[in-house]
């Protein structure tokens, strides 16, 4: 029996992974320090942080495989939080007690700011690495050690670079979801100008590459996008024409960081050719399918 420790499970992107595990056929132990999601799952309510607690997590479990999402993810704060430094200690441990209890193969969940933006198209082992904020360098020194620990382990590590995504579940705040929002309630969405450049994918396409991948036996860093570039300008006026409030949305009303590259998008050849994944979803039919979403939940006065 594939037995599967998901953290984060309650996440955004973890909670659509579980499903698709178990129609893999895994035993699914999902971890959480909040509440769970309905079914066919077995919920372990642990703090990752406080010492010890991965050492007893494994020890009752020995899962076979690891699926890592877990960390701090505040918006507006994770990306310089001293909580990423206390992550990169707690999931290192996490690993460790994974290869100790018998683990096989890990998934952990990175980001594309490990790499230097100012290349713009990012591609694995070529693009440099040159994280700029506490994030970014705590996700890139985690997959370093992951790396480096499976080589002298015998442990089969994978690492899934994360880009842009949206869906059901999102927190209101981030783009996707505040434009739809907005003008859902019949408020203005105020965006910046939207000529940045994007690779966006929908969650659930997110996490169905991530367990693709988990399944896989290919390891290192694999971009997790869709590879296909788009403006945000697109993607907002693509929102507010199926929401059919054009009028409300306020292009340009919110002035774009300076530090903020005009181009950020990935390379996919390892995750569609090597992991044989590709996704499901079009921007169309994704964008769509939130906006359902969205809508249902805020007449349900649900956001989350």
């Amino acid at each position: 029996m594939k037995r599967v420790l998901v953290t984060g499970a309650s996440g955004f992107i973890g909670r659509h992974s579980l499903h698709s595990l178990v129609e893999r056929g895994y035993e699914v132990h999902a971890v959480t320090p909040g509440p769970v999601v309905p079914g066919p799952y077995r919920w372990h309510h642990v703090d990752l942080l406080a010492p010890g607690g991965a050492a007893l997590l494994m020890q009752e479990i020995r899962p076979t495989h690891l699926l890592h999402f877990a960390w701090y993810a505040v918006p507006g704060q994770y990306w310089t939080s001293l909580e990423n430094f206390r992550w990169v200690r707690a999931s290192l441990e996490l690993l460790q007690e994974f290869q100790v209890c018998g683990g096989q193969r890990v998934v952990m969940a990175g980001t594309c700011a490990e790499y230097d933006w100012r290349y713009g198209a990012c591609v694995e082992n070529v693009t440099p690495l040159s994280p700029t904020t506490p994030y970014g360098v705590c996700k890139n020194a985690l997959r370093a050690l992951g790396e480096a620990f499976g080589a002298q382990t015998g442990l089969s590590f994978a690492w899934g670079r994360i880009f842009f995504l949206y869906g059901p579940h999102e927190l209101p705040s981030r783009l996707v979801a505040s434009v739809i929002c907005a003008l859902l309630r019949g408020e203005p969405a105020r965006t910046s100008h939207g000529r940045q450049i994007r690779d966006f994918l929908h969650v659930q396409d997110v996490a169905d590459a991530f367990v693709h991948l988990l399944e896989s036996e290919v390891t290192g860093a694999v971009n997790v996008a869709s590879g296909r570039p788009v403006a945000l300008r697109e993607v907002v006026t693509r929102i507010a024409d199926m929401i059919g409030r054009r009028d409300l949305l306020e292009v340009g009303a919110i002035p774009t960081p300076p530090s903020e590259p005009g181009l950020l998008v990935a390379d996919t050849g390892r995750l569609n050719r090597e992991v044989g994944w590709v996704p499901r979803y079009s921007l169309e039919e994704g964008l769509r399918q939130t906006i359902a979403w969205w809508r249902e939940n805020l007449q349900e006065g649900d956001a989350g």
